[in-house]
C-alpha cells in the first residue's frame, strides 16, 4: 500500500505508484493497482505476482522497503509533492505494524492472531505481569541511536543560529513515547481497558 496525508492530490499518487510500478516491474513481474480516495487520504493498492515472468521469485528485504519508499517519495517530488521517506523508527512510531488483512480485522475485532496474542498477553498479566523479551533491548538501542541523532540535529541547528528550529526539534525527542514491544503494546491497551472499565462501574447509574 503506497500512502500520503490527507490533502495529498490523489492523482499524483496514482501517477507516482504508477511509475514506481513500471519502473520495477513492468515486463518482469504482472501487477495490478488500484487508487481508493474513501478514507480520508489518497492510498493505492498494488498486487504483484511473486514469480516473473522468467520464472524467478521476487524477494523483498527490509533494504527492498527502504529503497522502494525513497523511489516512491522522488517520484512525488518531481510532480511537486514534498514527500520524504523516513523509517518509522526516526518518526518516533512505536505502534506495532501489521499487514494490511490483520489490521482490517483487528480493527474490526475478528483477527484470530491478534486475540490469541492478546489472551496470551492477559494471562500474562494475570500471573504477574508480561515475560521479558530479547527484542526489547534492540528498540530501546534502537531508539537511543534515533534521539542522538536528533540532538546532534538540533545542536548543529543552534549553532547555526535557527534556535526556534532547535527547540521544535527537541520538543519532538521528549515527546516521542517510549519504545514498545508488540506485547509491551497489547498489555497496555488491555490495562486501558480495564481501568475504563472500572471507571465505568464506579459511575452512579441513573
Amino acid at each position: 500500500v503506497f500512502s500520503m496525508p490527507k490533502g495529498t492530490p490523489a492523482e499524483k499518487v496514482h501517477a507516482s505508484v504508477r511509475k514506481f510500478a513500471t519502473e520495477k516491474f513492468a515486463l518482469q513481474h504482472r501487477y495490478a493497482m488500484a487508487l481508493h480516495t474513501d478514507q480520508g487520504h489518497p492510498h493505492v493498492h498494488v498486487v504483484v505476482k511473486a514469480v516473473s515472468e522468467q520464472g524467478e521469485r521476487l524477494n523483498i528485504r527490509k533494504a527492498t522497503l527502504r529503497e522502494w519508499r525513497q523511489d516512491f517519495a522522488r517520484y512525488l517530488r518531481e510532480l511537486g509533492v514534498e514527500a520524504n521517506a523516513t523509517e518509522r523508527a526516526v518518526r518516533g512510531e512505536i505502534r506495532p505494524q501489521k499487514a494490511t488483512s490483520i489490521h482490517r480485522a483487528m480493527m474490526r475485532g475478528a483477527s484470530t492472531l491478534w486475540r490469541e496474542r492478546a489472551q496470551s498477553v492477559a494471562r500474562e498479566l494475570a500471573s504477574g505481569g508480561p515475560r521479558p523479551e530479547p527484542g526489547r533491548e534492540r528498540l530501546v538501542n534502537t531508539r537511543r541511536d534515533v534521539c542522538r541523532g536528533w540532538n546532534a540535529m538540533a545542536q548543529l541547528l543552534d549553532e547555526q543560529g535557527h534556535r526556534e528550529l532547535a527547540t521544535v526539534v527537541r520538543r519532538f525527542v521528549e515527546r516521542m513515547p517510549p519504545p514498545r514491544t508488540e506485547r509491551q503494546w497489547i498489555a497496555d491497551q488491555l490495562e486501558a481497558r480495564v481501568r475504563a472499565q472500572q471507571l465505568d462501574e464506579r459511575q452512579p447509574t441513573r
